[in-house]
């Protein structure tokens, strides 16, 4: 038996408004970064700053910390920290995960037709389950059979998207990918994935025309014979 097709989804710009990753989450960990590094009551806190102290040893490791978020590095250290503050901030009600108003109902569509939904973005799987789980649509996380970040190789590197197939146990040429950027599209046809340009009209991305290209999931779903929201 064929394995179901899927779906793998880009996050920003693609479910998520990029406004939201760079206006909102940020900005919220990085005004309580300081506070969250002097946890040093908290095991997991101290372990950070102590991989921290290995990786940069001749500096404070709050200063190194703060640097990081200010060039928003994508290094392991921080983002177990932010994802610790952004934990705590869902659970408070500070924060909502924020999704395009199409995503939900043509996520929901297509789970319930038994097409398997996965994430691919630089932020942490932690991050991940995070904005699907409160997001503002409700909790959204059952939706997504896997989450994974480029601890699994770089975006736009077609070896990654290849071992992607692998983890999710789904055959390439089965696997729909939607982003919002050309390279990373590039590299998922060369691993035989189908895709489609997520281009929408809060960013200034050009179509491209080497890929189908649509502005809203609704669109993706007519040009690529997913279903629809109904």
């Amino acid at each position: 038996m064929l394995a179901p097709p899927a779906v793998l989804t880009d996050i920003e710009s693609t479910t998520t408004p990029s406004a939201f990753i760079h206006g909102v989450l940020l900005p919220y960990a990085r005004r309580v970064l300081s506070g969250w590094a002097s946890r040093i009551d908290l095991p997991d806190v101290a372990t950070i700053l102590a991989e921290v102290r290995r990786m940069v040893p001749d500096q404070p490791e709050l200063t190194t910390l703060c640097h990081w978020s200010d060039r928003d590095l994508k290094l392991a250290p921080l983002q177990r920290l932010q994802g610790m503050i952004w934990e705590q901030g869902y659970a408070n009600g500070d924060l909502r995960g924020e999704l395009y108003p199409n995503a939900p109902p043509h996520l929901r569509a297509w789970a319930a037709r038994g097409i398997r939904i996965f994430t691919f973005t630089s932020g942490s799987i932690q991050a991940q389950k995070l904005i699907f789980g409160h997001s503002t649509a409700g909790d959204l996380s059952p939706l997504i059979a896997g989450f994974f970040d480029t601890r699994i190789g770089a975006k736009r590197d077609p070896d990654s998207y290849v071992r992607l197939s692998i983890g999710m146990n789904v055959p390439s040429s089965a696997v729909t990918f939607l982003s919002d950027n050309k390279a990373e599209l590039d590299a998922a046809t060369t691993a035989g994935m189908r895709t489609c340009h997520i281009v929408r009209p809060d960013t200034a991305t050009p179509p491209s025309h080497r890929h189908p290209t649509s502005t809203t999931f609704a669109e993706a779903a007519e040009r690529l014979g997913l279903p629809g929201a109904g």
